[in-house]
């Protein structure tokens, strides 16, 4: 189990990338609703400002509060990129004024994680993306790293890798989903975080991923725009109905001291009173979660 189970990241429903490059866009996208918000220093920047990047998010640093950095993670570039040293020698001196965590792209190595994990030190939270056939290979040992905070799908990437041509609903990487939901509980992490809905303008495509997200088990979602954070968070945060159920599962189970009990002519047993437990935590993130701090 992670270190960082109990961080209000680890229920996060929603991570928006912000470019580093644009560091006026930092407060709106802190402001925009999204639980957690990821300054990329990867794929929104061309290799020519890699620097450029680096020195405005570290002047833009300061200006942001405690709480602000505490929903704040940054993408580093891989570490097979010549850019992935100066991005680690920034985040150690963002780690002890209050980064939550970095992104590490293209994760393929527990040796790579273990390697961040030493030079940032035991504060820093860790997000593998998952974004080749190398990477979806070591599922189980990258969530199984100290320091990893959930495991993320980068699905665009790991079409590209695999020589994949999806359609819209990206059936063909069902079994991909599967994996790192399987990989993620073996290692007692939380619901993983599903990759992004690329066409800013089709709500309906993004209302059906969200629904496949959710019935295939993950937690939240990466968002590319803000538009995008308010349908996000709906869709994982618990339905009235279900909040109710929950509540009622609780209670039949202490009023028999924690035993199995019948609910509804459905038997209550750990596994169930733990999807309620999650169901409640969720309500929780809902209406107090990070981004209200």
């Amino acid at each position: 189990m992670s270190v960082f189970a109990s961080s209000p990241l680890a229920l996060a429903r929603s991570f928006l990338f912000v470019p580093a490059t644009r560091p006026e866009r930092f407060a709106k996208a802190l402001a925009s609703g999204a639980d957690a918000v990821i300054i990329d220093l990867e794929d929104a920047v061309a290799p020519g400002e890699k620097t450029q990047a680096r020195q405005l998010l570290a002047q833009a640093w300061p200006g942001l509060s405690g709480a602000e950095r505490a929903r704040v993670l940054v993408r580093v570039n891989a570490g097979n990129t010549v850019w992935h040293g100066d991005d680690l020698n920034l985040l150690v001196g963002l780690v002890r004024p209050g980064v939550a965590g970095v992104v590490l792209p293209k994760a393929e190595h527990a040796a790579q994680l273990s390697h961040v994990a030493a030079v940032l030190g035991p504060a820093c939270a860790l997000v593998p993306l998952i974004e080749s056939v190398a990477g979806l290979d070591a599922a189980d040992a990258l969530a199984r790293c100290p320091q990893v905070l959930r495991l993320a799908f980068g699905n665009i990437d790991f079409q590209a890798d695999a020589g994949l041509a999806c359609g819209p609903d990206e059936t063909e990487l069902s079994t991909v989903r599967l994996a790192l939901l399987l990989a993620s509980r073996r290692a007692q992490l939380p619901s993983p975080v599903d990759g992004v809905t690329a066409d800013l303008q089709d709500t309906a495509q993004l209302a059906r991923d969200l629904l496949r997200s959710r019935s295939g088990g993950f937690g939240a979602k990466l968002c590319i725009h803000p538009a995008q954070v308010a349908a996000v968070n709906a869709a994982f945060t618990p339905s009235p109905a279900e909040i109710d159920w929950a509540r009622r599962v609780l209670a039949a189970s202490e009023a028999v001291g924690g035993g199995v009990v019948n609910l509804d002519g459905r038997m209550i047993d750990a596994p169930v009173l733990l999807l309620a437990q999650r169901t409640l935590a969720r309500v929780d993130q809902g209406q107090g979660g990070p981004h209200h701090a």
